[in-house]
């Protein structure tokens, strides 16, 4: 089993930055490749950004890309989703997830364990 929480999350204007973090409880942390998916009301979950269990591949939703920096830190267990220029279509509940085995995956199905979610609110 691994427990995720997050933290991090808040109300930020138009262009500014948040970063995101998930701290990790339970296993080997880099055994498990980690993502980042969030939802907005009255729509699907989707994905937004991963690592392998290294950190050392990535991969990002077009609509994030160059705007998010998804990184982690084994030693610490945590995993931190750097965000800037934000946009009010950033707002959302943002979930941390992790995968059994280390390669990167975008679809949530492939993800075993969700943290709680922490808000995101950027406004215009």
């Amino acid at each position: 089993q691994v427990q995720l929480v997050e933290s991090g999350g808040g109300l930020v204007q138009t262009g500014g930055s948040l970063r995101l973090s998930c701290a990790a409880s339970g296993r080997t942390f880099s055994n498990y490749a980690m993502g980042w998916f969030r939802q907005a009301p009255g729509k699907e979950r989707e994905f937004v950004a991963a690592c392998s269990g290294s950190g050392r591949t990535t991969s990002y939703a077009d609509s994030v890309k160059g705007r998010f920096t998804i990184s982690r830190d084994n030693a610490k267990n945590t995993v931190f989703l750097q965000m800037n220029s934000l946009k009010p279509e950033d707002t959302a509940v943002y979930y941390c997830a992790a995968k059994n085995g280390v390669v990167v995956a975008t679809t949530g199905r492939n993800y075993s364990y969700w943290g709680q979610g922490t808000q995101v609110t950027v406004s215009s």
